[in-house]
């Protein structure tokens, strides 16, 4: 019989934590003899909360946060990738006429940006040489996004963009579609494709999360996990059009049309590996922004027997 377990996501309808939404829907995670259930906890540090209590056994959300709920890395490891590099975009209300790479936008600007999420956009904006106060940058929840629901937060920053309540939002790719889809929004960072300061691709990652205590007391889950979400990973590159299938069952119908379309734009980064470089970033990014105090060697944070299992 599967063992039966519990996989959280802070967003849902998005293309961020897609394999892990996949690996559900399209049994990868059974045929590795696992039952696992996908739950949606918004925002992002209530699902490490939620894995460190136990009420969940994986995480698959920004890679940082884990800080959230494990200070200094103790009593987690990152088990493999979903996909590399930071993956959120800055997009700007339409009617601004913001250009792609044009930062100077944000001034005076009010931008929506989930918690945990938004220390991407704060550090990305002070290493390009703006202060947030000085500048008149308000960098703050979206309205309606209520801590501790069942929100999925890029189709709400979409929305509340094009009801005006916020000019710009740092959020997923399937919130930054529907926006420029609509026509109420245009792009102005794109991280994961060279936009914004260098570092800051390393600065988080989508990831797939487990507590020290499951590693230990069941290690092949473990490993089981990693092998499913690389399978995942392998099959929407071999067959986009499975990604659609996935929507369907998930999304509402004009999300189901649109997430083949993000998914393909994403496989040149599907790779399942943690490199010491991203590690080394992220623990940089993590000091600068004050969520972590020491230099937590690769090997705490990594679970590294699950390095064999990255390729496929």
């Amino acid at each position: 019989m599967a063992r039966k377990m519990k996989l959280a996501v802070p967003d849902l309808i998005s293309n961020s934590y897609f394999p892990a939404a996949a690996a559900v829907e399209l049994g990868f995670f059974k045929k590795e003899g696992l039952d696992v259930e996908l739950e949606l906890i918004f925002p992002v540090d209530k699902c490490y909360a939620a894995l460190r209590d136990g009420t969940i056994d994986f995480v698959g959300g920004s890679a940082h946060s884990a800080l959230a709920a494990f200070p200094e890395w103790k009593g987690v490891k990152l088990l493999c990738a979903q996909a590399q590099g930071m993956y959120w975009f800055l997009v700007m209300r339409a009617d601004l006429n913001p250009e792609r790479g044009q930062l100077d936008i944000v001034k005076g600007r009010s931008i929506g940006a989930a918690p945990w999420v938004e220390m991407g956009l704060r550090r990305l904006l002070i290493e390009a040489g703006y202060d947030l106060e000085r500048d008149a940058i308000k960098v703050a929840p979206v309205p309606g996004a209520i801590v501790g629901t069942t929100v999925n937060f890029g189709l709400m920053a979409a929305k509340a963009l094009e009801e005006g309540k916020i000019d710009g939002f740092w959020a997923n790719g399937m919130g930054t579609e529907v926006a420029v889809t609509r026509g109420v929004g245009k792009v102005v960072l794109d991280i994961r494709r060279g936009d914004g300061p260098a570092a800051c691709f390393n600065y988080t990652m989508a990831s797939i999360a487990t507590s020290d205590a499951l590693i230990e007391r069941e290690p092949e889950a473990a490993a089981a996990a990693v092998r499913a979400i690389v399978a995942t990973q392998q099959a929407l590159k071999q067959d986009v059009k499975l990604a659609t299938e996935v929507g369907r069952r998930l999304f509402p119908e004009t999300e189901a049309g649109l997430i083949a379309r993000l998914i393909e734009r994403d496989l040149p980064y599907y790779d399942a590996s943690i490199t010491p470089e991203f590690v080394s970033g992220m623990n940089q990014f993590a000091r600068d922004v004050g969520i972590l105090k020491g230099d937590v060697a690769y090997a705490d944070i990594v679970a590294t027997q699950s390095s064999q299992f990255w390729k496929p």
